[in-house]
């Protein structure tokens, strides 16, 4: 796998040696197996595993309800599967659904109480398995390598979001 050249990072230079340890990929393929198998367990009971997981931290964290397509579109989920999502996750009372006041053809979602609870049950749960996880890092660097997936995140939902220029 190559650097990228864009933005203000530098080329790689050919001279530098490459390594399994060294190398972007292999670091992300192994983390994200393993962070997937642990944070599975984490949340299996939670309607939807992960992506349940997700719209709870998603609801819980925003001032203002997100309309179900605005919730889809910052999970870069698929609407379907968003409303299946939503529609598990209020058969289970965590979230509710409401018409949008500004649209009455739209949708708010938001999380209930009992949504906060369950949240904070599965994110004490989850946080175990981070910590197994991150282990072999101070807390300084745990703070510093959340910071830095968060940015390389928001950058790569920018990358999804945006048309490949070079498809016709």
């Amino acid at each position: 796998m190559s650097a990228s050249t864009s933005g203000n990072q530098q080329p790689r230079d050919e001279s530098e040696s490459l390594t399994l340890e060294t190398d972007l990929g292999w670091a992300i393929r192994l983390v994200s197996a393993a962070f997937r198998r642990v944070a599975t367990e984490s949340v299996t009971e939670l309607p939807g595993g992960a992506r349940g997981y997700l719209v709870l931290v998603a609801l819980a964290g925003g001032s203002e309800p997100p309309s179900q397509l605005a919730l889809a579109k910052e999970l870069s989920l698929d609407r379907t599967v968003t409303t299946y999502l939503l529609e598990a996750l209020e058969a289970d009372n965590l979230v509710a659904r409401k018409p949008d006041p500004r649209d009455r053809r739209a949708r708010q979602v938001l999380i209930t109480d009992a949504g906060r609870a369950r949240l904070a049950q599965v994110r004490q749960s989850l946080g175990a398995a981070e910590a197994r996880l991150l282990a072999d890092l101070d807390p300084k660097d745990t703070a510093q390598l959340r910071t830095l997936l968060a940015r390389v995140a928001q950058t790569a939902q920018r990358e999804v979001a945006a048309p490949d220029e070079t498809e016709c």
